[in-house]
């Protein structure tokens, strides 16, 4: 299938390494022009690297308003339009409420839900001349939170509730927006994890998915993710709006 993504620009939060980047690796593949941003320098390095030096790779912390705003104004400035914004950065955060302090709800939320109001609210000008589209990553959490998976489940809900009201108030503009709720999936994270506790990635691997009872039987791959993300994306969706596509291996208990 032709995604009809070429010469399009994307911009993608949370870009430097893994869903962000897996993304960012198939809309170049497709002939897309993307703008990434992370915190860290090195990986923002090896991205640039990965995606070419048609690609822009920028520092920002999305919880800082002034960076976000200055890499959203680079990649207008750069490109000289916009297709579509990915609201990707975040982290994995789950614990007990009982033990839980109100700071790390207030950093949670900042992290998850106000930088993608702010993202969003910021290019909905261009995606409106563009018809373009947001697509917000969020957690299959989001819809079925268990016990230990706050603030992570609550802050993703309040993403899933962004996305359909704004897909509401922008349809009439001609800009959509949709979610994917992600379980679990490969990514540089449970690689940083597996390294922390000394384990075989692959048994890691192997160990999450008998824990969690997936029905498929193994754990998603970040081109998986990618294919999906893309094709939302794409003008090939023209028709989605205002949905949160699960992308889980059968894991999540509700449709």
């Amino acid at each position: 299938m032709n995604l009809e993504l070429r010469d399009r620009v994307f911009l993608i939060t949370g870009g430097s390494d893994g869903l962000g980047l897996g993304l960012a690796r198939k809309l170049v593949e497709e002939g897309s022009r993307v703008a990434i941003c992370g915190r860290d320098r090195d990986r923002l390095d090896r991205a640039q690297v990965l995606l070419g030096t048609d690609a822009l790779c920028r520092q920002a912390d999305v919880t800082k308003a002034a960076q976000l705003d200055a890499f959203i104004d680079e990649t207008l400035s750069r490109f000289g339009r916009l297709d579509g914004a990915v609201n990707n950065a975040g982290r994995s955060a789950g614990g007990s409420i009982d033990d839980s302090q109100d700071e790390l709800w207030r950093e949670d939320y900042e992290l998850k839900v106000i930088s993608a109001l702010h993202v969003s609210r910021r290019v909905l000008g261009a995606l409106e001349e563009s018809s373009g589209s947001i697509v917000n990553v969020l957690s299959v959490y989001a819809r079925a939170p268990g016990a230990n998976s706050t603030p992570t489940s609550a802050s993703r809900a309040a993403g899933l509730a962004l996305t359909k009201a704004l897909a509401n108030e922008v349809g009439p503009r001609g800009v959509r927006v949709n979610a994917i709720l992600i379980g679990l999936i490969e990514s540089d994270q449970w690689v940083r994890r597996a390294k922390d506790s000394g384990v075989d990635l692959q048994e890691f691997y192997k160990n999450l998915v008998k824990g969690s009872k997936i029905p498929l039987g193994r754990i998603g791959r970040a081109e998986e993710f990618a294919d999906l993300a893309a094709f939302l994306l794409s003008p090939r969706a023209s028709y989605i709006t205002g949905v949160g596509v699960s992308i889980d291996g059968g894991l999540s208990p509700v449709i």
